[in-house]
């Protein structure tokens, strides 16, 4: 029996020339990352075990963004336990105020992974490096402060789920609308522990930042990882932003998928989740009159530059409605000094949205965006879960950018052509 492409990736890891789908192996990291949450806790594990120092200071990313610039004392008490531990092990890759991004944002930009690597980190959406050709997943704190002591991590080797993507998108449909549409399909359950393995011709007409926001949700279908097969476009990603050799890995012929389904782009329509779970979706022509009090564009799923520039295609020349709130968050710094060279700062500031500097902010409900009992959030994050954003009777809407800032202008959840027709 042939190999999944997430299958061979941990044999090489393991050092074993196969690997089955429900094998217990232990693999080699080519990198462990937490941030300002996690990582605290890891560190302290770290503690009570038996090694002087990390493993590999250079294989370590700890990225300070979910609660940064601190917001209270507990925050920055722990930006400040992530930032000592950083000096006392000589961590390379440590990001903080004035360099830092969300942090699966981030971590491409900075070419810290490419294809055929082995990456955990102590979030769950770690698995966006996917996206490369490299297998990526979530793990607990406690398993990265195995993983930044021994530089291995134990792993159960997943299935996988084969998806043929087909066909070309429409102008307005974004990777966004193809992983909301999955999930929809199979369910935020369907791929339980499961690699999501994508595959056909319809992939060259999805760019890198689609691909990145479909594996940065393979976890909200349970998935273990998602990721998609090494091609021109992911080489020239990996040429501009890393210097790192890297490994391309293919599924054999006869590998082994529990499910296989098709996603034609080009019978796609851009898709809005309905609370409380990201799997209840609906295609913007089925929504009916939703009126939102906040729009948030931003997010490790949905901050990249070609988020802020379709968001802002549809802002130009508009105003976000009285009453709401649009809040733009710009991914990571570069991304931040992109859009203000073309404009878009000044395009979101003109209709009315406030810009915040790079963090997670509001998706876990952590600042810049709280929700007050009752307000509806139409927004580019990953989760739609009860009392995410806020208060418990909330309501969050997961959408496109584009889906996002029409929504804003018109103060209900509509379409992009709404707005331009």
């Amino acid at each position: 029996m042939g190999m999944t492409m997430t299958q061979k990736i941990l044999a090489a890891h393991a050092g074993v020339s196969h690997v089955e789908a429900g094998q217990l192996i232990e693999a080699n990291l080519d990198l462990v990352l937490g941030n300002d949450i996690t990582s605290p806790v890891a560190i302290n594990v770290m503690k009570g075990i038996d090694r002087k120092t990390v493993f590999d200071r250079d294989k370590i990313a700890l990225v300070m963004d979910h609660f940064v610039p601190n917001k209270d004392i507990k925050s920055a008490e722990n930006t400040k336990q992530c930032r000592d531990f950083a000096k006392e092990h000589g961590i390379t890759h440590y990001y903080d105020v004035g360099q830092m991004g969300i942090e699966h944002a981030l971590l491409p930009e900075k070419g810290l992974v490419v294809a055929g690597e082995a990456v955990i980190g102590a979030d769950s959406h770690t698995c966006t490096y996917g996206a490369l050709g490299a297998f990526s997943t979530g793990v607990g704190s406690t398993d990265m402060a195995a993983a930044m002591a021994t530089g291995k991590a134990w792993f159960k080797v997943p299935a996988a789920i084969r998806i043929h993507v087909t066909g070309k998108p429409g102008k307005w449909v974004s990777g966004k609308d193809v992983i909301l549409h999955i999930i929809g399909e199979i369910g935020v359950d369907g791929a339980l522990y499961q690699s999501m393995e994508f595959v056909g011709d319809g992939i060259r007409y999805l760019s890198m930042d689609d691909r990145f926001t479909i594996c940065n949700m393979a976890i909200e279908a349970g998935g273990k990882n998602g990721i998609f097969p090494v091609d021109d476009e992911t080489r020239a990603y990996m040429k501009e932003h890393s210097s790192k050799p890297f490994t391309e890995y293919t599924a054999d012929p006869d590998a082994e998928y529990v499910k296989e389904i098709t996603v034609d782009l080009s019978a796609l329509k851009p898709t809005v989740a309905f609370p409380h779970l990201p799997e209840n979706t609906k295609t913007i022509d089925e929504v009916g009159t939703v009126a939102i009090d906040q729009a948030v564009i931003g997010s490790c799923t949905n901050g990249r530059i070609s988020d802020l520039r379709a968001a802002a295609e549809i802002l130009k020349g508009h105003k976000v409605a009285e009453n709401v709130r649009c809040i733009v968050i710009p991914a990571t710094q570069a991304i931040y000094l992109e859009a203000l060279k073309e404009g878009l700062i000044e395009t979101f500031i003109q209709a009315g949205a406030i810009v915040s500097t790079p963090t997670c902010g509001p998706c876990l409900g952590g600042y810049m965006g709280i929700l007050a009992h009752g307000e509806k959030c139409i927004s580019t994050t990953n989760r739609n879960f009860v009392g995410r954003m806020g208060a418990v009777d909330s309501e969050i809407y997961l959408a496109s950018p584009a889906v996002a800032a029409a929504s804003a202008i018109l103060g209900r959840i509509a379409g992009p052509d709404e707005v331009l027709d």
